[in-house]
């Protein structure tokens, strides 16, 4: 096709509905339902229930992406949805919507990975200011409640390569169990952010996960964050034993400043030894204001470009499957057959399923 496809996005991966419509590399639509609230009874994501919200929420969602765009669904050249990773009942629903419209539609289907939907997210611009060059290669950062990785993306849909990522809880789960632990509410990345406005971030010296001389080897570019959070619970425990108040905003802050530090230092250190002068960060744990505000200070002090996308698009959206569906259609990749089905532990190396 001469123009730019039309491309509408799917992704259900976890707890939010996410809708998007692209025009080749222009933004017209990124629509979000999130069952947040309805997790937050449970202190955490129960996957059946975000399984049910998804399937209530599609068809409106789905309605108000149109209505942004001002597009109608028999405009839309194919249809792009995530396959995986991610809660395979949740992306279950995603996938068999995205089959049942492409059927309906007469449309092509494509199947996308989540995680490189985060990157190629960064090629997206609003509808007045037209698309952005993705600058390649690229190191890329990935921080959200179910995912931390740690990418190397040569060419988005030939040649993504997986460099490390956590061994255990990822970083936005680790802050949620923190959270619990200090009494605060879910979801806990925007609490520990707000309570750690007002703490000293050296007032406690917690472990920074897989940085010792010993782990890097094995684990260079790995992750771990269930050490930091068993020390934050013994550092709790041992304050109520001595029956003193938990100081909750040196906590949160000196927490918060242990998970910053391995990110960036981890992902400042693949740019340095890969010799790749940019990173990208994605996934909605990059709304804490303290990790942008290192990443900025640290990239520009090792002379790296650091690309961050919108807020809106950090975190899990339709748009960022659109965004790599339209890629896929432009550079004439064949569609992702019928079967193709939910895979929750798709690997990032594997863009398009």
């Amino acid at each position: 096709m001469t123009r730019e496809p039309l491309i509408l996005g799917i992704e259900t991966s976890c707890d939010e509905t996410g809708v998007g419509i692209v025009r080749g590399t222009t933004l017209l639509a990124n629509a979000i339902a999130s069952s947040m609230d309805e997790q937050a009874r449970y202190g955490g994501i129960v996957p059946e229930i975000a399984a049910r919200a998804h399937l209530e929420a599609l068809t409106p969602t789905l309605d108000a992406a149109l209505a942004e765009a001002g597009v109608a669904l028999s405009d839309v050249d194919a249809v792009a949805v995530t396959s995986g990773p991610g809660l395979a009942g949740a992306l279950m629903v995603g996938v068999g919507a995205a089959k049942a419209l492409a059927i309906a539609l007469g449309r092509p289907l494509y199947a996308v990975n989540h995680l490189v939907g985060h990157v190629g997210v960064d090629l997206l611009r609003p509808a007045d200011a037209g698309g952005g060059p993705l600058e390649l290669p690229t190191v890329a950062l990935l921080v959200s409640g179910g995912h931390t990785s740690l990418l190397l993306v040569r060419d988005l849909l030939d040649d993504v390569e997986l460099l490390g990522e956590t061994v255990d809880d990822a970083a936005g789960e680790a802050f949620d169990k923190v959270a619990r632990l200090l009494g605060l509410p879910y979801p806990g990345g925007p609490q520990i952010d707000r309570a750690a406005a007002g703490g000293d971030p050296a007032a406690i010296a917690f472990p920074r996960g897989l940085t010792a001389a010993k782990d890097q080897a094995a684990h260079r570019f790995d992750f771990s964050f269930s050490g930091l959070k068993t020390a934050v619970a013994r550092y709790v425990e041992q304050c109520q034993a001595r029956g003193e108040p938990v100081p909750v905003a040196d906590v949160a802050a000196s927490f918060r400043e242990a998970v910053v530090d391995v990110l960036t230092a981890k992902a400042l250190a693949a740019c340095r030894e890969l010799g790749v002068p940019r990173l990208l960060l994605g996934g909605g744990v990059i709304a804490n204001a303290r990790l942008r505000e290192v990443a900025t200070e640290r990239a520009a002090a090792s002379g790296v470009a650091l690309r961050i996308p919108p807020l809106a698009l950090c975190t899990d959206n339709g748009a960022m499957i659109a965004a790599v569906g339209a890629q896929l259609v432009m550079a004439g990749r064949a569609p992702s057959g019928w079967d193709v089905g939910a895979d929750s532990t798709l690997p990032a190396t594997v863009v398009q399923a």
